[in-house]
């Protein structure tokens, strides 16, 4: 049982965006949600409508992303060659 060097630090600059996206998507789906409360005008609201589902969209690559990173991780820890 050998850890692939190459893999990991390719693991490692993954995890190190994730952690990116574990940031942005929260902030993003609240900066939404606070211009959707400021705003009322039917221009302005759908701008905020707009950053809700842009944040949720990231939401969702983020946990897809973060499982396609955990399993790089793991096949570069638990590489049996």
């Amino acid at each position: 049982m050998s850890t692939d060097v190459n893999l990991l630090s390719k693991g490692l600059i993954r995890l190190g965006v994730l952690v990116l996206f574990f940031i942005a998507s929260p902030v993003i789906i609240t900066m939404g949600f606070k211009a959707l409360n400021k705003f009322t005008e039917a221009p302005k609201i759908y701008l905020a409508y707009a950053l809700i589902l842009v944040g949720l969209g990231c939401l969702i690559f983020t946990m897809i992303f973060a499982f396609k990173t955990f399993g790089i991780l793991r096949n570069a820890i638990f590489t049996s060659k």
